[in-house]
């Protein structure tokens, strides 16, 4: 198992920055997010160049994209780094990055859907990563738990999940790291070189805007891959706004695809977890360890306390 480290935690007064390292947004749309950063959490905002400008369907060209995240990078008195929101455009840039001024000042990196890609590549540094609600989804509709649970690990507290056991779950119990991000994403980073390793950890995954097809597609290259054998446990999050092929359907929803491909294995697993592209996307820590208790009639999920590498 690699050990990993964490950044330092957050402390009022620092400064944060914010990127748009893959699709275009809307500045309109991530302003109620950057006051919740200032106004709420006593955070100082640095804006990146890619928060005003359009490429094509990206926030710029995959330079300007790749100078502003490293700027964020190589910066000493930026603490975090947030992004505005996924999309696509991340995979793009990423072996581009020079992660020798992170490693110098390591800072918390946060965002989830085609950032999967940018934490994989932190987690392979020996960091902890957040996935976790992004400037413009920070206040969407349902989403006030999730950003505290962001505040939380940003500051140094770690949270605890509740919630009520789904009719597929697999009881049992364990402690380990904690992996995972889009189930896409994951897919596609096989062969490559931020290629997770899976061994020994519990995975979390989630998806949007996916063919059931494709979604057997995906678990199928997980299973063969072997990143699905020896797990510590599978956390599987929210699967929205999937479908179907019309007439003649899979055959199967969402959750009864992943049992399948999990059957014949037995470490626990539990579906609905309050992560992915939903208002209720709770912050999930890459590479720390967690603890995972899959019962009857609930489930229990929580970080374990760990401090930072650096104390500043």
């Amino acid at each position: 198992m690699n050990e990993i480290k964490l950044p330092p935690f957050l402390r009022p007064g620092d400064k944060i920055g914010i990127i748009a390292p893959a699709s275009v947004v809307k500045y309109d749309d991530i302003v109620p997010g950057i006051n919740i950063f200032k106004n709420k959490w006593g955070l100082e905002v640095v804006e990146g160049t890619t928060l005003q400008s359009a490429f094509n369907q990206f926030s710029a060209s995959d330079a300007v994209r790749l100078a502003d995240l490293q700027q964020m990078l190589d910066d000493p008195d930026i603490k975090a780094v947030i992004a505005a929101r996924g999309g696509y455009g991340c995979s793009r840039i990423v072996d581009g990055l020079d992660f020798n001024g992170f490693l110098k000042s390591p800072k918390w990196i946060i965002g989830f859907s085609d950032l999967t890609v940018i934490l994989s590549r932190i987690y392979q540094l020996g960091y902890a990563s957040l996935h976790a609600p992004m400037a413009k989804s920070i206040t969407t509709e349902g989403a006030e738990e999730a950003a505290e649970s962001l505040r939380q690990m940003l500051f140094g507290e770690q949270p605890a999940y509740t919630f009520a056991s789904h009719s597929l779950n697999r009881t049992g119990s364990t402690t380990a790291q904690v992996v995972g991000g889009n189930l896409c994403l994951l897919a596609h980073l096989i062969g490559s070189e931020t290629e997770i390793d899976t061994t020994g950890k519990i995975l979390f995954i989630e998806d949007i805007n996916e063919y059931l097809y494709n979604l057997d597609r995906m678990m199928i290259q997980l299973k063969r891959a072997g990143k699905l054998t020896n797990l510590a446990g599978l956390i599987v999050g929210q699967f929205t706004d999937m479908k179907d092929n019309g007439n003649p359907s899979f055959g199967k929803d969402t959750y009864e695809i992943v049992q399948e491909h999990v059957a014949e294995f037995s470490y626990p697993v539990c579906y609905n977890f309050p992560v992915g592209h939903v208002g209720d996307n709770r912050a999930m820590s890459i590479g720390m360890k967690a603890s995972l208790e899959v019962g009857d009639h609930e489930v229990n999920f929580r970080f374990l306390p760990q401090a930072p590498d650096i104390q500043i």
